[in-house]
């Protein structure tokens, strides 16, 4: 196996565990919400837990989501489209989202470092802990991205989302 695809598979993995990992988290703490509540007493930091844990699965998700093409495609018009124009419109479009994501990622770092000086009511967290979600996910969008166009480039894909028997 070639070390881009040992690279990409690697990533990919990590990513599925984290958002694996969120989702797990999610799933206890809204669980223990509503054993709490029917027994009349809810720890009242499950709620920012659920929040956190949400955000930490977007965060792995939305890469994950770009990799698989389970994020909101235009697929109707592009690939309606004569000749090589479908696959130009998909490197466009995978340049253009790696690109923005990029810009905004020195921007999601000063939000995280802003965290620092905060704290969360309940679990009484480093907010910047919570922050780094926005440039985990940011980070992770370039990264998808960029393998997106590397393999498109290369000849390896063609930008078209991988099929459910292939995840």
């Amino acid at each position: 196996m070639p070390k881009t695809e040992r690279f990409i598979e690697t990533v990919t993995a990590l990513a599925r565990i984290g958002a694996g990992l969120s989702f797990a988290v999610l799933i206890g703490a809204v669980l223990l919400q509503v054993i709490g509540r029917s027994l009349g007493n809810s720890p009242v930091w499950t709620e920012e837990l659920t929040r956190f844990a949400l955000l930490f699965l977007i965060a792995f998700g939305a890469g994950l989501s770009l990799r698989s093409g389970d994020m909101v495609n235009v697929d109707i018009v592009c690939e309606a489209l004569p000749g090589r124009w479908p696959w130009r419109l998909r490197l466009l479009s995978a340049l253009a989202t790696g690109g923005m994501a990029l810009y905004l990622l020195p921007h999601a770092w000063r939000f995280v470092s802003i965290g620092r000086m905060q704290s969360s009511p309940a679990l009484g967290l480093k907010m910047s802990y919570v922050h780094v979600t926005v440039f985990l996910m940011l980070a992770l969008l370039v990264l998808f991205a960029a393998l997106r166009v590397l393999g498109m480039l290369t000849g390896t894909e063609d930008g078209t989302p991988e099929k459910a028997e292939d995840i």
